[in-house]
């Protein structure tokens, strides 16, 4: 088991692969393409393992597949089909970046999936005869999974345990838009814990040894970030969270940033509070 820091737009500790067994945990944007394969050092991956679609996290699948055509890609049902036509991924997420110039410079060429390489998950199922349990997870995305790893008892969360860089403890939750839903995400945190995991695999950035710690914390970040809204429009939100970022992580703070662009923290949660009233309990 090993992370792969796959130097996002030329930075350390922004996105991490993992590898597990000679598989994949999302393999990170297509941007960071050679830096992965030059960590792999020319062997093929058994499997890729999505835990969500987002670009940072999954956007080299299509063009790992090129590569490789035979490889399985497993993901969950409600993110298949826009690995196989992206369109409406990359329409939504150039609203973001700048639109497609902006999109390309950032997480590279968004290559379609064959529908043929999907293993597609609903969560309760045991892969790869029985070395992963998988577990439906929604809040940060409605497509989102974890996968629990049998042999060391790792989970693998994407971005339900949050963004924190070693060695700062800091955390964020990942709120981008455009289907954040924090009691979905507070429900998907008990069910991470109820595997009681030995560690957590953090795509933003690497291992966190202690889970019921790492649990807590993005936790906790999530109310304060809601809490945050009251009373803050964009430009405040995003100053505030700039500067909290800083006085808690230092020379870290630009990683941090990258992985979770304030911005987006607000932008998200601004749609869910619109969507759900505004409220935890919602």
């Amino acid at each position: 088991m090993r992370e792969i820091d796959l130097h996002h737009l030329g930075r350390e500790k922004v996105i991490c692969c993992w590898e597990v067994d000679g598989l994949l945990v999302d393999p990170g944007p297509q941007s960071t393409e050679e830096t992965l394969l030059e960590a792999l050092g020319g062997e093929r991956p058994r499997a890729l393992l999505l835990t969500h679609i987002h670009f940072d996290h999954a956007g080299a699948t299509g063009s790992l597949l090129r590569r490789w055509p035979n490889m399985d890609v497993y993901v969950h049902a409600r993110g298949a089909p826009h690995l196989v036509d992206p369109a409406k991924l990359v329409k939504s997420a150039g609203r973001l970046y700048g639109g497609d110039e902006g999109l390309r410079r950032t997480w590279g060429e968004v290559v379609p999936v064959p529908e043929e390489n999907l293993r597609v998950l609903e969560g309760g199922e045991s892969l790869l005869d029985g070395a992963f349990r998988v577990e439906y997870t929604p809040g940060h995305a409605s497509h989102h999974v974890c996968y629990l790893h049998e042999d060391s008892g790792w989970a693998f969360v994407g971005d339900m345990a949050g963004v924190r860089v070693p060695p700062s403890g800091f955390t964020l939750a990942p709120t981008p838009p455009p289907d954040i839903d924090v009691a979905a995400w507070e429900r998907s945190l008990d069910v991470i814990a109820g595997w009681e995991p030995a560690g957590l695999g953090l795509t933003h950035f690497g291992g966190a040894e202690d889970a019921p710690a790492q649990l807590a914390a993005v936790r906790e970040a999530l109310h304060a970030q809601v809490a945050a809204l009251d009373g803050a429009d964009e430009d405040a939100y995003v100053e505030a969270m700039q500067a909290r970022v800083r006085a808690a992580t230092g020379e870290d703070a630009p990683s941090v940033l990258q992985a979770a662009p304030p911005d987006q923290l607000f932008l998200g949660l601004d749609r869910w509070r619109t969507k759900h009233g505004g409220t935890l309990e919602a």
